[in-house]
C-alpha cells in the first residue's frame, strides 16, 4: 500500500494544510499524519468529512506520498505544487516553490 496524508484548504484563507498527529491542520506536509494501512486512510476520511461538514476546511482529499530520506514527497505533481507553494510569484509572503521539489 501506498502511504497517505490528508489535505484540505482553510476555509478562512484558502492556504494548503496537512492533518498532523495532534489532530491539527499544519502548513507543512513534512509534519503530516502518514496513514500505513486501510484502517488509518479509512481514520483519515472520517476526519476529513467531519471538518468538511464543521465547516473548518474545503477541497479534502487524501493522497499518495512517499518518504525518501525521511522527506515526505507527495506522488502527482499537484500535491507537490500545493506543498511547496506556487510556481511563479504570487503575493507578499508566498514564496515561490523549489523547482527540485516539484520536479522530483
Amino acid at each position: 500500500m501506498v502511504d497517505k496524508v490528508l489535505t484540505a484548504n482553510r476555509l478562512t484563507d484558502g492556504i494548503s494544510v496537512w492533518l498532523d498527529a495532534n489532530g491539527q491542520w499544519s502548513t507543512s506536509l513534512q509534519g503530516a499524519l502518514v496513514a500505513r494501512h486501510p484502517e488509518a486512510v479509512a481514520a483519515l476520511e472520517a476526519i476529513g468529512k467531519r471538518a468538511y461538514a464543521e465547516n473548518k476546511v474545503v477541497d479534502v482529499n487524501v493522497i499518495d506520498v512517499q518518504e525518501t530520506e525521511g522527506v515526505l514527497w507527495p506522488l502527482r505533481l499537484r500535491e507537490r505544487i500545493r506543498a511547496e507553494g506556487p510556481t511563479m510569484e504570487y503575493a507578499p509572503g508566498y514564496p515561490i516553490a523549489d523547482p527540485k521539489f516539484i520536479d522530483a
